[in-house]
């Protein structure tokens, strides 16, 4: 089982391999998720951010579907009530 250093290091190295594909820096990824730079900074290096500033991020990667896979729609079974 990873760490959570580790998970936060290989999702800031993903987004910034995505900001990258985009032709992005990171002052401009910073502009478009309306957060400041140093809240890319540190989500790209591994540094931990805020929850907020992590969504709107992806938003402006056009990476919506991995918020989707984080809190996926959670159902009841009639079996368990």
């Amino acid at each position: 089982m990873q760490t959570s250093d580790r998970w936060e290091g290989d999702l800031g190295r993903q987004i910034r391999a995505l900001r990258l594909r985009q032709n992005l820096d990171q002052q401009q990824l910073a502009d478009r998720a309306g957060i400041a730079l140093n809240a890319v900074k540190n989500l790209e290096g591994g540094k931990g951010t805020t929850l907020r500033s992590l969504v709107q991020t992806l938003r402006a990667l056009n990476r919506i579907e991995w918020l989707q896979s984080l809190a996926p729609s959670v159902s009841i079974s009639p079996i368990q009530m």
